[in-house]
């Protein structure tokens, strides 16, 4: 039931792309004055099943509960009037869609070649259920939210675990970080300001700006594409280039504009409401040997202060670690992506943390090394090693925030299931063929007080 929305999201956020063979709809069951439909079902399970090719057919069944829970979250978030509103439901949409032709680089007719339907058709389609979806979440959003849990209820959700079930963790560790970018010197940044505004120049002479975006354009992503970024929704975009976009007419290019990214020459292909399609040409001050040199000898000097105890860890990050590291928003301490905390397998680490941290104690703090982000940027970081494991099996000491999660979670799933079962017992329920033989589905067919023929 936690996962009721993140599989219709999954369906919406990348689409099913056109049915061939038209199917024939009927309403297999009613709740609340809501129905579903025999296609809500059918189309979810395609989807699944092209991800997972051996899906087996009875998987429709788990289909059915997770949508009547959902309809039933929908139903009461009517009676407690809990509403989503269009200018939200527009924003998830504006969102998906354009990731979608984000990923097929803003070329709408590969959309409605590869959907049969163009974005705005689909977005007409998907609204509505968008909607339920939204809705739902923000009802169990609601009835779980003060939902807590107490070390005692940790430690006997602990206990109850048996021995032989205990899950096995490997070394884990957690490593956090200062990480500093060199500011580019006067020089450089006149440099790249003349050299733009040179390429701006030649543009307005009548060279193509694709070509240019192709031939100097320092955004490697968009370069091989001409400097296209495809249809992007407000907000998307760091703020000095949407304002400067968002004052064009079609096919008209900007001044030079300043960001932190360096400088950017814009082209407006089209604006449709809050979305815009742009072009651009980036062009970064070069960072000198100097410069990075200055950034890894601030880092040394850090480090000494913090290993002579003149200053902590935690306050050189928040003074000095670049606000562009997520770790910057956790104390300096890295995320998993894989678990969203801060412990990783040390398999999981980059090798340049993972060499780093090989022969560090807990506490330790390493020399400055360089650090490059997935864009080229290139700066310099310390890391810390600030706690370490041994393979071991679960155990409260060293894994309480794990098994606190999987309490709380469990917590949560109990109570969302005694709810839906208590308002299932007050709801009008009806489940037709050939779904009513389904094994789960007993325990809402159990709840009805009548049928429909």
């Amino acid at each position: 039931m936690r996962n009721i929305l993140l599989l219709a999201c999954l369906v919406i956020a990348f689409g099913l792309k056109a049915q061939e063979n038209v199917l024939v709809d009927r309403v297999i069951t009613k709740i609340g004055g809501k129905i579903i439909l025999y296609s809500d079902i059918e189309e979810q399970f395609n989807y699944m099943r092209s991800q997972n090719p051996g899906l087996p057919e009875d998987a429709r069944c788990y289909l059915l509960d997770q949508l009547l829970t959902q309809q039933l979250l929908v139903v009461q978030a009517e009676l407690d009037s809990v509403i989503v509103s269009d200018e939200e439901v527009e924003a998830q949409l504006d969102a998906r869609f354009n990731q979608i032709l984000t990923m097929m680089g803003g070329d709408r007719e590969q959309f409605k070649s590869y959907y049969g339907k163009s974005p705005e058709e689909m977005k007409n389609e998907q609204r509505a259920n968008l909607t339920e979806q939204m809705t739902s979440q923000r009802m169990q959003t609601q009835i779980m939210g003060d939902i807590n849990i107490t070390p005692s209820e940790v430690k006997a959700f602990f206990k109850d675990i048996p021995q032989d079930s205990l899950p096995y963790f490997n070394a884990e560790v957690e490593v956090c970080e200062i990480v500093i970018f060199p500011e580019p010197n006067e020089k450089q940044k006149q440099i790249a300001l003349e050299d733009l505004n040179d390429i701006r120049k030649r543009i307005v002479e009548g060279e193509d700006f694709g070509e240019m975006a192709k031939r100097y354009s320092e955004d490697r992503g968009s370069a091989v594409k001409g400097g296209e970024l495809g249809p992007m929704a407000r907000g998307t975009l760091v703020p000095e280039y949407e304002a400067a976009a968002y004052k064009l007419g079609n096919g008209e290019i900007s001044q030079v504009i300043k960001s932190k990214f360096g400088y950017h020459l814009i082209q407006l292909n089209e604006r449709r409401g809050n979305i815009i399609d742009t072009r651009h040409i980036l062009i970064k001050p070069k960072i000198t040997n100097e410069d990075l040199e200055s950034s890894k000898g601030l880092l040394d000097s850090l480090r000494t202060e913090i290993l002579n105890d003149s200053i902590t860890f935690t306050y050189a990050v928040q003074k000095f670690s670049s606000e562009e590291v997520q770790s910057k928003g956790n104390a300096g301490c890295l995320v998993n992506a894989k678990s969203g905390d801060s412990y990783f397998e040390t398999g999981d680490l980059s090798p340049e943390v993972y060499f780093a941290i090989d022969t560090m104690q807990i506490g330790d703090i390493s020399a400055p090394f360089e650090y490059e982000t997935p864009t080229g940027e290139k700066g310099y970081r310390i890391v810390k090693l600030r706690s370490q494991t041994q393979p071991h099996k679960a155990n409260l000491k060293d894994d309480y925030s794990k098994i606190k999660n999987a309490a709380l979670e469990q917590k949560k799933s109990v109570f969302l299931n005694e709810w839906v079962m208590e308002r299932a017992n007050k709801t009008f329920i009806y489940i037709g063929e050939p779904f009513s033989t389904c094994p789960n589905a007993e325990k809402w067919q159990s709840k009805q007080k009548s049928g429909l023929k």
